[in-house]
């Protein structure tokens, strides 16, 4: 059987990859931290305590290994020390890509995002080929991430065979942090969502992101950049989808941009004085300004990746946030 090495197996993103490549047939070896309870109920996983900020401990658990799916990532949009999130997502890349190409992989299949993308300027579907630049990103973990993918196009040019997904906005089942998506389900649910700002983004069931990384080890090409999305949606019309899937009225209230920046900026300030996660995220207000749609088509069609109806994915992120506590008695 092939044996993969696979980064941020307990995550969200990188559970889904881990089931999918389990169910056909793979061997998988993954670095755990200590006491992490996500790698007790793994079976056909062989788990390695380390970091992927230890290039030792990376080295140790990909040897043997065909092929490497790197899917780590530190993804907030606050932190109370920001080097901790370029430590993951850059040098923590860099340890990764080192340790493949010592180990001559067959393929590497790297997990960077639409969020390391451009946009285009009239709101329509961004491709893999929009112009982009690092002074377009907004936030450290869209940095941390564009400059992970630049470093990682200097593997590629040195030999190493890596094809490049870019996961646009996964939900579904399993989100157990939550991430910062996932996050506003669950304020949803719990009626924390009085008002809304104007945007939107491209939502994607996670089991179809997790295919689409099997996908692209077998059928991308290496140097090729595949987003992994399906349905573009207003914030609006996902609201409303969520209110159908669970009976919770979504919020009618339209924030405007500028004034809610403002409030974002001030709550940023307080954040630095608190070290404590400000109340509105002044990055995801930024973030706000841009529709994050894109076209996924060249997935679709090269891949084959599957297009799950987004309705499905988010009846299942629901179900699953209210079966494991995340959602309070209504």
């Amino acid at each position: 059987m092939p044996v993969a090495f696979i980064t941020g197996a307990t995550g969200f993103v990188g559970r889904h990859v881990a089931t999918a490549l389990l169910r056909n047939g793979w061997d998988l070896r993954a670095l755990c931290r200590a006491r992490s309870p996500q790698c007790m109920d793994s079976p056909g996983i062989e788990w390695f305590p380390g970091d992927i900020r230890n290039p030792a401990q990376i080295a140790e658990a990909m040897s043997g290994a065909q092929a490497v799916f790197h899917v780590a990532a530190d993804y907030r949009l606050w932190a109370k020390d920001p080097r901790e999130i370029y430590e993951s997502n850059v040098t923590g890349t860099i340890n990764v890509m080192q340790a493949a190409l010592a180990a001559r992989v067959d393929r590497v299949v790297y997990t960077s995002s639409v969020g390391a993308l451009g946009l285009t300027r009239d709101g329509t579907p961004a491709d893999e080929n929009t112009p982009v630049c690092l002074d377009d990103m907004v936030g450290h973990y869209k940095r941390s991430k564009f400059l992970a993918e630049r470093e990682t196009e200097k593997f590629l040019q040195i030999g190493l065979p890596v094809v490049f997904v870019h996961p646009s906005t996964p939900v579904g089942p399993g989100d157990h942090k939550p991430t910062p998506t996932g996050k506003i389900i669950v304020d949803f649910l719990n009626r924390k969502m009085p008002a809304y700002l104007e945007t939107g983004l491209n939502i994607v069931d996670v089991r179809d992101v997790a295919e689409g990384h099997r996908l692209a080890f077998e059928k991308g090409k290496a140097g090729e950049k595949y987003i992994l999305g399906n349905r573009n949606l207003t914030l609006a019309q996902i609201f409303s989808m969520l209110e159908k899937i669970s009976g919770v009225p979504a919020p009618t209230v339209k924030l405007p941009y500028g004034p809610t920046l403002w409030l974002a900026r001030f709550f940023k300030l307080v954040s630095l004085v608190t070290r404590s996660q400000p109340l509105i995220p002044y990055e995801g207000v930024r973030m706000a300004a841009k529709r994050m749609y894109f076209d996924s088509s060249k997935a679709v069609r090269d891949l084959g990746l599957p297009q799950t109806p987004v309705e499905t994915a988010l009846s299942d992120a629901v179900g699953w946030f209210e079966q494991n506590g995340y959602v309070k008695r209504r």
